[in-house]
């Protein structure tokens, strides 16, 4: 092998970026460099001004780089060269953007002073006072950090979203659900519920909570979040009862005829920034057997836990007791689930460790809604996503960009259809395909369950094939 065939492996086809490619990144670094500056108390005034240049700025650079990135090239998924890039091979860019997510979620969740939030009737300051401005225009009211990072939660799916059409832009069923995708982010978990804050300053707390449902909103049943909802008002009341039915009615029903994609990879927030600011890294996500293991104990033993938790925080809002079985409520068992499963593993975990783990950590192994919604999927549902293995030619593209860790080509390669409790129906395996193996689908629940699940092990009770002849 010569030095260029040498060359060619360690650098695959490497292209250089074009001018509009450049403006487009450079216009991105300096938003963002704006903002990074604000961190440390070095500010561009006005303030109100420059938090608006930075946001337009990384808006129209993530823009425009997208466009110029795919808009040139034939239609069609373009993942080439992954694995040789260091941002998306858990090089060096990947683990040092890790660890500035992780200690951003970090200081988010426990030091937000040291973002520059005022603390005991202290003035904002660093990151955080950029975004007073805005803050104020929705709600009257300075900033907090939970506003920040919705801001830039929403920011970034937007932006990325946007690149992420371009990328997929032959693929109907993605542009539509990326749409949704940001339409529900920005309306649904942003502009509403903080429109409907300022509007209801002495009960806002229930307004959050207008796109999450319990056990995902694991506080929905404690003491405070009850009582401000009751004593809401006929709007709290409202929310008080379109909670309740959601998880008991609407999500079972709705899951059963399409599946829990309709949640988790059309509406939930979680899902969305995977989809879109996760999209690099989503064949990162492991396919070994015991990543499957690992992820059924887990996920449905925080399904457990938080049920447990449930149980007790709603004993003691009906008895007034702080105890259960003995134990403190919030000790034992609501301070520890917000800390471990609400803050460490949903925030820290779950989008920190994107370029080391995967995209779609925390809703597969940790997420008890997509626990519960997949239990229904799994057992009692329409959806499936249905194979024609005669057109498979085991290229494996199916599997190596499955965001769920699901090998996808196993089930193709014999024809059968791919029916698991972790499947978030996004679709990607299908985009991918080069032959149109895959295809997602809502049919009869009769012969949506593989005989050979059985001798997998795959969960399924042998009635349900008893049940289907």
């Amino acid at each position: 092998m010569d030095k260029h065939s040498s060359f060619a492996v360690s650098n695959p086809h490497k292209v250089p970026l074009d001018s509009l490619q450049k403006l487009g990144l450079w216009m991105g670094i300096i938003g963002v460099g704006i903002l990074a500056f604000a961190t440390f108390n070095f500010h561009s005034e006005p303030k109100s001004v420059f938090v608006l240049v930075s946001i337009a700025l990384i808006l129209v650079g993530s823009i425009v780089y997208g466009r110029q990135s795919y808009i040139k090239q034939v239609p069609g998924i373009k993942n080439n060269h992954v694995w040789f890039k260091t941002l998306s091979n858990r090089g060096v860019w990947g683990w040092l953007l890790g660890i500035i997510l992780t200690l951003f979620y970090i200081l988010i969740y426990w030091f937000p002073q040291y973002l520059g939030l005022g603390m005991n009737g202290e003035e904002n300051t660093g990151l955080v006072v950029m975004f007073d401005s805005i803050s104020m225009f929705f709600k009257g009211q300075p900033a907090s950090q939970w506003f920040v990072y919705g801001t830039l939660y929403t920011l970034a799916i937007l932006s990325l979203g946007i690149k992420f059409m371009y990328k997929y832009r032959h693929n109907r069923y993605q542009l539509i659900r990326t749409v949704v995708v940001i339409i529900s982010q920005l309306f649904l978990a942003y502009l509403i519920p903080e429109i409907l804050e300022g509007l209801n300053t002495e009960t806002p707390y229930f307004a959050k909570d207008i796109k999450n449902m319990w056990p995902l909103n694991y506080y929905f049943f404690e003491s405070w979040h009850l009582d401000n909802m009751v004593n809401g008002g006929t709007l709290g009341m409202f929310y008080l009862v379109v909670g309740i039915f959601m998880f008991l009615v609407f999500t079972p029903i709705i899951t059963y005829f399409v599946g829990k994609r309709w949640y988790c990879s059309w509406v939930c927030g979680c899902g969305g920034l995977a989809e879109t600011a996760g999209d690099p890294f989503r064949h990162l996500s492991s396919k070994k057997l015991s990543a499957w293991k690992l992820e059924r104990w887990l996920i449905h033993s925080i399904m457990v836990f938080i049920f447990i938790v449930t149980i007790a925080v709603l004993y003691g809002y009906f008895t007034g007791s702080g105890e259960f079985f003995g134990l403190s409520i919030y000790t034992y068992f609501s301070k520890p689930y917000g800390f471990l499963i609400g803050a460490m593993f949903s925030g820290v975990i779950g989008v920190g460790f994107y370029p080391m783990l995967g995209s779609r950590v925390w809703c597969r192994f940790g997420c008890p809604l997509a626990g519960y919604m997949g239990i229904i999927q799994r057992f009692k549902s329409r959806f499936r996503i249905t194979t024609n293995g005669g057109q498979c030619i085991s290229c494996g593209n199916c599997s190596t960009y499955c965001e769920q860790g699901i090998d996808v080509r196993a089930y193709a390669q014999k024809g059968e259809n791919i029916v698991r409790a972790s499947c978030v129906g996004c679709g990607i395996c299908s985009a991918v395909c080069p032959r149109g193996v895959l295809k997602l689908e809502n049919g009869p629940e009769k012969g949506r369950i593989n005989p050979t699940d059985v001798l997998l092990g795959n969960d399924v009770d042998l009635m349900d094939l008893v049940n289907q002849k």
